[in-house]
């Protein structure tokens, strides 16, 4: 093989190495892209799972959630911490003990009948009282009766008859009394008794016969009664310095409505309605008449009205609660 030959066979082997290189050379730069991209659907899966880690991670003790919706599988957690202290009373705290009354409803005295020394009857003899002991306990708790009689008279001078009136409330032969309407009011809507509960109780109690349908009539006569006083409380909330404000989902009627809270340090004031924001805000009335300080969580819904906003201290322990728990439970998982 001639000089020439061997360079000419020299150069065809440098050109396939320098195809091959090529070659190689795009099959990197190809895999550096599919790199690329596998590298940008990675970290894309990753800060979803963050997302769904984190929104699975919060219920009500560490974000704005209500109870209602942790389920029946969290444990509750209480963010108080265990004292150092004894269980009961601390030194300088004030107790509070049954005291005797210096004016009880009913006295009965125990005397002895004959001189336990030498049976001598001490019957009219002057005794003295050496201890008392009262026991503080309920009456006997019945139903009490009362009848009223409206008479006629005939004037002894025009011979006509004139005849008396029924007190403002008694308006049925048979009825049952104010006290006992309060009584099974209180007990439904404060005490959230329930209505068949209720008139069972009742029953049992005061031997009265009371149907649901009953009890439902009182709770609206309640509420009209009380209509005034609602709206006043109203009034006074809206001209207040500093309210809060809150809502959260129940059930009326088998559907979700919202209850609506407005409070100060002495009033509240609940409304119920069927949609969550301006526009049960508005219906209420509360928000929009307010010019003082709003105290709630992020709801943008409060944000809209132009008074002063804060934040409530419990939903920011809430976050930063979630922050601590979320976030070192991402540090392990990149780990």
């Amino acid at each position: 093989m001639t000089a020439e030959e061997r360079i000419a066979q020299l150069e065809m082997e440098l050109a396939k190495e320098r195809a091959k290189t090529a070659r190689v050379e795009a099959e990197l730069a190809a895999e550096r892209a599919e790199n690329a991209s596998l590298r940008q659907q990675m970290e894309r899966v990753l800060a979803r799972l963050r997302e769904v880690e984190g929104q699975l991670a919060k219920d009500s003790h560490n974000s704005s959630k209500p109870p209602s919706s942790d389920g029946p599988g969290r444990k509750p957690r209480s963010q108080r911490h265990r004292s150092e202290r004894k269980t009961g009373g601390q030194p300088g705290h004030t107790g509070r003990t049954l005291l005797q009354l210096a004016s009880p409803d009913e006295v009965v005295c125990h005397r002895p009948l004959v001189c336990c020394h030498c049976q001598q009857p001490l019957e009219g003899v002057t005794g003295k009282v050496k201890e008392r002991r009262q026991v503080h306990d309920l009456p006997e708790v019945r139903l009490l009766v009362q009848e009223h009689h409206v008479e006629e008279v005939c004037c002894p001078k025009c011979q006509q008859v004139s005849a008396g009136s029924f007190p403002a409330g008694v308006e049925a032969p048979t009825q049952y009394g104010p006290n006992l309407r309060a009584l099974a009011v209180y007990l439904h809507q404060y005490q959230l008794v329930p209505l068949a509960r209720t008139c069972e109780l009742l029953g049992d109690l005061c031997d009265c016969q009371l149907s649901e349908g009953t009890l439902t009539a009182w709770i609206q006569q309640a509420a009209q009664t009380l209509e005034p006083t609602v709206e006043r409380i109203a009034d006074w909330i809206s001209a207040s310095r500093l309210q809060h404000g809150d809502e959260t989902g129940i059930r009326v009627g088998g559907k979700l409505h919202w209850m609506h809270v407005n409070s100060t340090r002495w009033l509240t004031h609940l409304a119920w309605h069927a949609k969550r924001g301006k526009k049960a805000l508005e219906t209420i009335g509360i928000w929009p008449r307010f010019e003082g300080r709003g105290m709630h969580d992020r709801f943008s819904s409060y944000d809209k009205y132009p008074c002063q906003h804060s934040v409530c201290g419990a939903h920011l322990v809430r976050d930063c609660l979630y922050l601590y728990e979320h976030d070192q439970g991402m540090s392990l998982f990149e780990d």
